[in-house]
């Protein structure tokens, strides 16, 4: 009998906020996953160590949960005016999928750093020191990012002293700017809210109706009280994934709210779209202990979100959510907005599992319709490791 050898794939494991992936260079990969389809996904999936029955991810990368169960493919940008081209790939942990709906913030933070030690960045635009200014194209949404990465004697800075609750030590700060974040129908313009309305009434089937506010920002979301979910907003991970009754409602509460949103046309296919859109929870400010036992007290933040991702809560917040949630909360009306107090806001602060996070957006009323010029907030990303991924070269 004979056995099918393994092939190596040159690959880079970062950080990249509170989440952690797969990187790659486009051409470093086998011929047959230089373009979308079946022979990608394979690879991609195998990479990571997906699908397995045991949501473990013990035979590949994969850490076993939505953060750290992900790939990046980078490329000299394809679009004028921009450096390289960033497509993001949310790999299942038990399901047989490679989600390519949406983006991920927190891995936005790593793709300046990234590009530049893969040399698909201009020399002549990188310092001896200051800050290096990439523009990112987000193949995936068909977005802008920019990041501002510090450089020190020539090369990528990655220790310093940002703290980033969520992640464990401190590093360097990097400035991540969303160009333009709300979803555009060409010619229709801004929908941002895709029903048109700031809050609906969402109607779930054997569960209930609730307020909700449903945008697309960032990663399509759907937003939601707490109290009328039966929750304080402070809860951390294990007061939600703990419970199966709770995720299976949360689930199917997020089902009818992507049909609502007109992501699919039959609450069947949310099971095959986990990655979008996401769906999160609001609470006014109060007093909590986050995960690592640090107490918060209310007059340092805003408000309180909770956000599930690929069908658990999230340690902290995903980084297109905190972009969501910077937009909603800058438009008067929103649950968002509310939970923080109302008002015109260009900033807020929000508590979430792991502590607080700061972010912006910049909103405007054109024609009736909200938009969304630009969210900003700060992230940090560090190499873990470089080398090569090995995977059985008859997987794909």
């Amino acid at each position: 009998m004979t056995y099918a050898a393994q092939i190596k794939i040159p690959a880079t494991y970062m950080r990249g906020g509170t989440s952690k992936g797969v990187f790659f260079s486009l051409t470093d990969l086998p011929d047959a996953a230089q373009q979308a389809g079946p022979a990608r996904d394979a690879i991609l999936k195998r990479v990571i160590g997906s699908p397995d029955p045991y949501a473990k991810q013990i035979d590949g990368m994969g850490g076993a949960t939505s953060s750290t169960s992900k790939t990046v493919i980078i490329s000299k940008s394809s679009i004028a005016d921009h450096d390289v081209d960033y497509l993001f790939g949310q790999v299942g942990i038990n399901n047989d999928f490679v989600d390519w709906s949406g983006n991920c913030g927190n891995l936005s933070s790593a793709v300046g750093p990234f590009a530049i030690h893969a040399g698909l960045i201009d020399p002549a635009k990188i310092p001896d020191n200051g800050i290096c200014t990439i523009k990112i194209w987000q193949v995936n949404i068909q977005k802008t990012i920019i990041a501002h990465v510090p450089i020190t004697n020539g090369q990528v800075q990655e220790t310093g002293d940002f703290e980033l609750d969520g992640v464990t030590f401190p590093a360097a700060e990097i400035v991540i700017e969303f160009i333009d974040p709300s979803d555009d129908d060409g010619d229709k313009g801004a929908t941002m809210f895709p029903t048109g309305n700031l809050v609906d009434e969402l109607e779930v089937p054997g569960i209930g109706t609730f307020p909700a506010t449903m945008l697309s920002a960032g990663i399509p979301t759907i937003f939601l009280n707490a109290d009328d979910l039966g929750y304080q907003g402070t809860e951390l991970q294990d007061d939600i994934n703990g419970n199966p009754e709770a995720l299976e409602r949360f689930e199917k509460i997020r089902a009818y709210g992507a049909k609502a949103m007109g992501l699919i046309k039959d609450v069947q296919e949310a099971k095959d779209r986990q990655h979008t859109p996401k769906i999160a929870f609001v609470a006014p400010r109060k007093d909590y202990t986050t995960s690592s036992g640090k107490e918060i007290t209310a007059d340092t933040i805003d408000l309180h979100v909770r956000a599930l991702s690929m069908g658990q809560l999230h340690h902290a917040m995903m980084g297109t959510a905190a972009v969501a949630i910077a937009a909603a909360a800058a438009i008067p009306g929103t649950l968002v907005n509310q939970a923080a107090g109302g008002g015109d806001r260009q900033s807020v602060t929000f508590g979430h599992p792991s502590g607080t996070l700061r972010v912006g957006a910049e909103a405007v009323l054109d024609n009736g319709q909200w938009q969304v010029k630009k969210a900003i907030m700060s992230r940090s990303a560090r190499i873990l490791m470089s080398g090569w991924v090995h995977i059985p070269s008859d997987c794909f």
